[in-house]
């Protein structure tokens, strides 16, 4: 799967977009008709410890789920948003057999 990566306000290393792209990879075992995902990460100024936040958006044939996550670090990041697009995309495939 294409996994595009943008960061807003910092640098990215290299670990991190690996990291990425190794969980994104992970999804297509729940859903193999993914296109691509874009995975956008931006750092909040506050005083909050939680203030990473990651959205992701993965683009299907006919459809696009988004979803946005706060936490700690990036990879807890991803990792839940990863989580959320897994049942999100089961959900899909579900009902895509109903309708069959």
């Amino acid at each position: 799967m294409r996994v595009s990566t943008q960061s807003v306000n910092f640098a990215i290393d290299a670990k991190l977009v690996d990291f990425i792209q190794k969980r994104m990879d992970k999804l297509d075992t729940y859903y193999d008709r993914i296109v691509s995902s874009d995975v956008y990460l931006k750092v909040e100024n506050t005083s909050v410890k939680e203030n990473k936040i990651v959205e992701v958006k993965v683009h299907v044939p006919g459809d696009e789920f988004i979803v946005k996550k706060q936490c700690k670090t990036f990879e807890e990041g991803i990792d839940t948003a990863a989580g959320s697009l897994e049942r999100l995309l089961v959900k899909r495939k579900e009902k895509l057999r109903a309708h069959m």
